[in-house]
């Protein structure tokens, strides 16, 4: 199993599934670690909110979030 690099933080946990889709829909796999629920209504965050990428994959990954940020 290849090492997992956080890439971003969040508070909000549909930002958090908002970002890992972005993230998949340019072929990088991600995973959310902190949530409580698959609710988000339900969430009480205690913690930040990770978002994780495969080592291999964070610099691209960091460009794509670059770019969204740009783009907003």
């Amino acid at each position: 199993m290849e090492e997992l690099k956080t890439v971003a933080t969040f508070a909000d946990p549909m930002l958090a599934s908002i970002t890992k889709g972005l993230l998949e829909s340019n072929g990088i796999m991600a995973e959310i670690f902190g949530e409580f629920s698959s609710y988000p209504s339900v969430n009480v965050v205690e913690e930040n909110i990770e978002l994780k990428v495969n080592a291999s994959d964070y610099e691209s990954a960091l460009s794509i979030l670059a770019a969204s940020d740009k783009a907003e």
